[in-house]
């Protein structure tokens, strides 16, 4: 069965090859070669989603053919930004079922709350798009398989992870080092992120939902809710139903450079973990703002501190990663990387030569380009789904033995499941609202 005929098929049994829940047929068909031009669509316009939009048109032949929010300010305003920077009109979408029946979209990049990701990542991969989608790739542990699964099933189509890292000079740099042996036998790393918008936002009372915003359609999958500016743009990273706290949102970024020097491609057999709010005052949340958190493996271990609520961290850096090996320390964070030997006794001189960078900058630019590099070679981008599970489910798995007051959680991937805790077996998977399915593969 070819793509095109299981699409058809879908829509006509609401079930096809073991798959369920997926959205009706869509035309697939492309109006002109990506390879000449791309067209991209944006859902969810507010911060990063447009951010990464910018990053697109920044290379030739990209245009913005569609907006999607549920905010009539935000996707006005954004559509206003768009026809006067890049003279581009794109068409405008409340609902982004709607934005894929648009023929012309090639590329979609999600920009979403978290618990959005996967519906519209397998939506639009049925729709014949590519895809970008914001890190972390999924809210839950099957949200994260499923998404593995469909781009496995649709392999005609690239799906990148914006754990953009990947793509910058200086984690590419400390990847040389520790592969190429610099450093020495890895041992250690340990990683921080202290923000102080990890502590919460201010409790604020219900109230009635803004003009021009379709709330039942940001809630979407997640269980229905009064309006709370503490729970909506920016904040809502900070409730369960829809982000994952400090840890899902800068975590994800430090741990994959972790996972990456040593090719982690899986999640973490054991983890142990501490998690609570210890921030002075109370504050609209349900993470947490402060987490101590050990990934031990076979010959070395991963330790992550994150604090909410202040922004001072180890080597005057509020975030970044410190890697331990026999030869040398080596330390970075997006700015800077530098290698501090240790000293030979008997040689009296250092194990490994010093290394010193400091102009390092963002590399979303650099990931974008990949992506649609990739989309015109046809070639692997720089973090794939694969990839972007690992890092994900080192994070979920973070959460769930914190909210569930399990010291210590110990996963069988093979079985997809915790060996020692059934509370924590009951958070793999989400319940979806009643009018949305979640998909099945």
């Amino acid at each position: 069965m070819n793509r095109r005929t299981f699409i058809n098929s879908t829509a006509r049994t609401a079930a096809g090859v073991g798959m369920a829940g997926l959205m009706p047929a869509l035309a697939s068909e492309k109006t002109q070669d990506p390879s000449d031009k791309l067209n991209v669509a944006l859902v969810g316009c507010r911060n990063m989603g447009f951010g990464i939009l910018e990053h697109h048109l920044a290379n030739p032949g990209v245009r913005c053919v569609a907006l999607c929010d549920i905010d009539d300010s935000i996707l006005n305003d954004r559509a206003a930004e768009v026809q006067k920077r890049f003279n581009q009109t794109p068409r405008l979408y409340k609902d982004f079922r709607k934005l894929l029946e648009q023929k012309d979209i090639d590329s979609v990049i999600i920009g979403t709350p978290d618990h959005w990701h996967c519906l519209i990542l397998v939506y639009a991969l049925q729709a014949g798009k590519h895809v970008y989608v914001e890190k972390p790739m999924a809210n839950t542990i099957a949200e994260c398989n499923i998404i593995v699964s469909a781009s496995k099933y649709y392999g005609d189509r690239v799906v990148q992870v914006g754990q953009q890292q990947r793509s910058g000079f200086i984690f590419q740099k400390a990847m040389e080092f520790i592969k190429g042996g610099q450093i020495g036998k890895l041992r250690k790393i340990n990683i921080w992120a202290n923000f102080e918008y990890g502590a919460g936002s201010r409790i604020e009372p219900d109230e009635p939902v803004p003009a021009g915003v379709d709330f039942d359609m940001w809630l979407g999958p997640a269980p229905a809710r009064s309006f709370n500016k503490s729970r909506f743009h920016g904040n809502w990273r900070h409730f369960w139903d829809y982000g994952g706290g400090l840890v899902s949102d800068w975590g994800v970024h430090l741990l994959d450079i972790g996972l990456w020097a040593k090719d982690v491609q899986s999640p973490p057999p054991k983890v142990l973990v501490y998690g609570g709010n210890t921030f002075h005052e109370p504050r609209a949340r349900e993470t947490f703002d402060t987490m101590s958190v050990v990934y031990p493996y076979t010959d070395f271990v991963i330790n992550y501190n994150a604090t909410g609520g202040v922004e001072k961290g180890p080597w005057d850096m509020p975030y970044g990663l410190e890697f331990i090996g026999d030869y040398a320390t080596m330390v970075m964070d997006r700015n800077s990387l530098k290698v501090y030997p240790e000293w030979d006794n008997a040689s009296k001189k250092p194990k490994t030569a010093e290394y010193s960078f400091t102009e390092g900058k963002e590399s979303h630019n650099e990931h974008v380009k990949n992506f649609i590099s990739c989309i015109k070679a046809g070639n692997k981008p720089a973090c794939p789904p694969e990839t972007g599970r690992a890092a994900a489910l080192h994070v979920h798995f973070a959460n769930i033995a914190a909210r569930t007051g399990e010291p210590v959680l110990l996963w069988d991937d093979s079985k997809n499941h915790f060996t020692n805790s059934e509370t924590a077996n009951r958070l793999i998977t989400p319940v979806y609202r009643e009018s949305w399915t979640l998909p099945k593969f």
